[in-house]
Formats: C-alpha cells, structure tokens, sequence
C-alpha cells in the first residue's frame, strides 16, 4: 500500500484533525461523540506524549491520527508500573477496512517501543487490535480499575512492548484523569463545527 506518510502532528493541524476525529466517531458509541474534545484537552496535559502525537496524510490530505498518555499501573505490592495509554485512534471513515489503521497503529506502536515504554493499555475491540499483537488485559493480572470483579473486561487490551515488562506484575490500571471530559464542555467546543445531528443508535454504549 503506497501513497502515504505518516508523520508528527503539527500546531497547524490541531483543527482538522478534531474534525477527522469528530467525523469517525460521531453516533458510534454514543449520540453524538466528545472524542474530538478530549484530543483537543489532552494535548496541554502533562501526560500527554508529545513524540508519539502522530497523523496519517495522503495526498496532502490527513486521513488518520494516533495519540499516547502516560499511566500507571498501581502493582498489588504498592509500586506505581508506568505504561502508556493510546487513543483517540481513527482513520477517515471512507477509508475504514483498508489496512490505513493497522499500518498507523503499528508504526505507532514501534516508536512507542524505540523510546523505551514498556507496554500499552486501553479500550478497544480484540477482533481488531489482535491483529497488532494485543491481548485481554486480565491474561497479564491487569484489572480496570472501578469495574466489579464478575464484570465483562474484554474491551480492556494490554500489548507489551518489551516482552517480560509486565511478568510477576499483578494490579489496576487507572485511565489518565484527561480522558473524562464533563458533557457540558463538549456540548460548548462543539458549537464551533458544523451541525450535525445526534442520533440515538443500537450498539451504542453509553
């Protein structure tokens, strides 16, 4: 597959890739979506991993876009284990099924490793990011944190990115504080995209 590079987001970028964003994920979980906020709030958050901030451009067009957050992993022994949180990932809803998003992912992945993190956590569906070598959280003793014990956590994924990282680890991975954005804030940044409508749809999750 040719025609596309994959490099840094730039400051310049910002907005339309909010609206790449706002485009892929709107009515798929929710009515609506607030992921195009959440980007744009955790681009100032210290967590945030500027060097793996990354977009997918083809034909001078941005088709797709990858972030990273720094967390922990609280051990049941007290110690805090960093790992990295990655999303919103997406690519342009046209060119969806392509083979656009493994490619931006495992590029992603790869200079997540080359700068020494030691393993990925986040949410997201196995059929897909198995593909990219992920696995159900709990194979490696990792709960979520807030979730009851008999519930279902197979959207919670884990990828080690040095193998071993996380052997003998057991304990809770808590998302980065970044990712929870208040409704009526979304509602606000919203207003400066064009209407679109929100619709309530089966399958949605929240």
């Amino acid at each position: 597959m040719n025609g596309y590079t994959i490099r840094p987001e730039r400051e310049e970028d910002y907005r339309t890739v909010e609206n790449l964003i706002r485009e892929s994920f709107w009515n798929i979980y929710r009515p609506g979506c607030s992921e195009h906020y959440v980007i744009h709030v955790l681009r100032n958050d210290p967590d945030f991993v500027r060097e793996l901030d990354f977009v997918m451009e083809m034909d001078g067009k941005i088709i797709g876009q990858n972030i990273f957050m720094r967390s922990v992993i609280k051990s049941d022994d007290g110690k805090n284990i960093p790992v990295i949180a990655m999303g919103p990932i997406c690519i342009s809803p046209e060119l969806k099924r392509k083979g656009y998003g493994k490619i931006l992912l495992d590029y992603s992945l790869e200079r997540a490793g080359e700068l020494g993190y030691g393993a990925v956590l986040f949410e997201g569906n196995i059929a897909f990011y198995g593909k990219s070598g992920f696995d159900y959280a709990r194979k490696f003793g990792i709960k979520y944190h807030d979730l009851p014990e008999d519930a279902d956590s197979s959207f919670f994924l884990c990828k080690e990115l040095k193998p071993g990282y996380l052997d003998g680890i057991t304990g809770t991975y808590f998302t980065p504080k970044g990712y929870y954005v208040d409704d009526a804030d979304v509602e606000e940044f919203d207003k400066e995209f064009p209407y679109k409508e929100k619709l309530k749809l089966p399958g949605q999750i929240f």
